[in-house]
């Protein structure tokens, strides 16, 4: 009998599709909530569109900056944690040999197997910092390019993520109308897209759809609710 073949399914996702996520997630939200609160307390689409817009142009801009200092605070905490494993295994060698000793001990190997493997790796010192990096750390050498390509990501996903519920606006006269058209708009947008970020995170699609749909549609109906109550 044929053995069945194994397949194991990870999560893979690049962090350009986990960056896609953020801007989108915030940009379908933030900018709802707004139209709808705005829908609230004016009659003018008008005002609606040039709020949005302004909103959706400052938000990207504010994530598209938040990504990439984030970014770069991981580059600049990489470098000096590697300037330090650098320094250390000319000045504690010893000890460095130790804390390697002790990442194999801890998958099991005995002393007289680690022991080879532990010299082959203190032989090399590039091998060697890459190692203490990896394995005492759990930290990788971050893509050059990340904070740059984080900040374009984040911020181009916001404003297509944003115009999705302010559309209806430019496009519909009343406000009023605008808004039952965005709000349908928008929470299916908001259904697809937790649908497909849940397939890529592992979660289970159906609860991340609906979760997705519950945090915008709260925002949406809180900021509504309270501009009806001001105005």
């Amino acid at each position: 009998m044929p053995a069945t073949p194994h397949v194991e399914k990870h999560f893979t996702a690049t962090a350009a599709v986990r960056d896609v996520v953020i801007g989108m997630s915030d940009g379908l939200t933030v900018p709802f909530a707004l139209a709808a609160g705005l829908s609230g307390a004016v009659a003018s689409t008008h005002v609606v569109v040039t709020a949005g817009l302004a909103e959706i142009a400052a938000g990207s801009i504010a994530m598209g900056l938040g990504g990439y200092l984030a970014a770069r605070t991981d580059a600049e905490h990489y470098r000096a944690e590697r300037l330090r494993e650098e320094r250390e295994i000319v000045e504690l060698p010893d000890r460095e040999t130790e804390e390697v000793a002790d990442v194999f001990r801890g998958y099991g190997l005995d002393e007289a197997t680690l022991a080879p493997v532990v010299a082959a790796i203190r032989a090399e010192p590039g091998r060697w910092v890459d190692f203490m990096m990896r394995f005492e750390l759990g930290l990788d050498e971050p893509d050059p390019a990340r904070a740059r390509n984080s900040a374009l990501t984040i911020a181009v996903s916001y404003v297509a993520g944003g115009l999705v519920p302010l559309a209806p606006y430019m496009l519909v006269a009343p406000a009023s109308a605008a808004l039952l058209v965005s709000v349908g708009v928008t929470l299916l947008a908001l259904l697809v897209f937790g649908y497909v970020k849940a397939r890529f995170t592992g979660t289970p699609s159906v609860r991340g759809a609906l979760q997705t749909v519950a945090t915008g549609g709260l925002a949406a109906a809180a900021a509504f609710g309270i501009a009806r109550l001001i105005s």
